[in-house]
């Protein structure tokens, strides 16, 4: 089948004829073949940092589409899925509660074993989700990523006409920014340092801050006449952003640490005082959940995708796998401006 894998840190190669992962997954588990594979940010450093992957050779690959090729319990041959990444193992108090990303122990299918950048994949039944007829596999890719926006917001208690500020305009950051317009922000502002992607913002309704200009604080103080924005999501993963992020809360405002973060964070003395008396909520989020099913992270990315939340503007590439090491490569030199790439596995499937 075919593959783009890992061999060692900075190689991807492309194989035509790539032996099928034979490892289990569970009892409960089906054929599918990938539609579709989206690339993470995660999954450059993964990819080119020496010992960024959990063992070489690796098929990266966690944000994935795909059809189902073989009945089981609860699906049948033909269903268009979306594909929960992670693989949770019992016998943890965390497994009980559905809260798997907490867990110590579980498998995840692109990093700790072989995902979604090939043809062929054996997936448990409770890691599928079902597509509603209106949205496509190509956008279905995009699952993952949403759920991770989605869970992040969730855990704000946002009201009614609210302002909401996104550092961070990249993919995860425009879901997040629509997801805080879904659950009732009146006014939702993005703030990047890319021109393109603040454009593209635009052209969706979102309000802007290009934080080259000048300082983003002030411009978003000015933006709300100097109250700051009741809930605002971190979602760069930078030192500087984070004490942004904390200076731009209104008083009693919620910040969300959203994006993971890069090099040593350290608040100042005001900073630390501002948390103090805006009586500010400070709140982590990690990966999504699967749990309760139906009113789920993936269920409701699911029900709102291709209709309130818009999967289609935010791509800029859609190779094939035989174009995998090359698109990695500009990625990482950012050679070209990319902004979601997905990978059209099987393209036949993804028109």
């Amino acid at each position: 089948m075919k593959a783009l894998v890992l061999e060692s840190p900075g190689r991807l190669v492309f194989h035509a004829d790539h032996a099928q992962a034979t490892e289990s997954t569970a009892a409960d588990s089906v054929l599918v073949r990938v539609a579709a594979c989206g690339i993470c940010g995660s999954d450059i450093p993964r990819a080119f940092d020496a010992g960024g992957a959990y063992h070489y050779p690796l098929v990266l690959g966690h944000e994935f589409s795909a059809v189902v090729e073989e009945d089981g319990p609860g699906v049948r041959r033909g269903d268009r899925v979306a594909v929960f990444p992670l693989l949770p193992r019992p016998g943890q108090p965390e497994f009980d509660t559905g809260d798997f990303a907490q867990t110590s122990n579980y498998d995840y299918f692109g990093s700790r074993r072989d995902g979604g950048m090939q043809e062929w994949l054996r997936v448990p039944v409770a890691n599928l989700f079902a597509l509603p007829d209106e949205v496509r596999l190509l956008h279905a890719a995009c699952t993952e990523p949403a759920a991770v926006a989605l869970h992040g917001v969730r855990k704000m208690r946002i009201g009614a006409g609210d302002t909401g500020l996104v550092i961070g305009a990249g993919p995860i950051g425009n879901m997040t920014a629509q997801w805080l317009r879904i659950h009732g922000c009146a006014r939702v502002i993005l703030a990047d340092v890319d021109a393109r992607k603040l454009e593209l913002a635009a052209s969706m309704g979102f309000e802007t801050i290009d934080s080259r200009q000048s300082d983003p604080v002030q411009q978003l103080l000015n933006l709300t006449g100097g109250r700051g924005a009741e809930r605002v999501v971190e979602a760069c993963g930078l030192p500087a952003t984070f004490v942004q992020a904390i200076a731009c809360a209104a008083t009693f405002g919620e910040v969300v640490f959203m994006g993971n973060l890069h090099g040593d964070f350290k608040i100042g003395e005001k900073a630390f005082s501002n948390i103090l008396r805006r009586e500010l909520r400070l709140l982590g989020t990690w990966n999504s959940k699967v749990v309760p099913r139906g009113t789920d992270d993936w269920s409701t990315v699911l029900k709102f995708m291709d209709r309130d939340l818009q999967i289609a503007p935010l791509i800029t590439d859609t190779p094939v796998l035989e174009e995998g090491a090359e698109i990695f490569d500009s990625i990482r030199k950012r050679g070209a401006y990319h902004n979601k790439v997905i990978f059209k596995v099987s393209p036949q499937l993804c028109e």
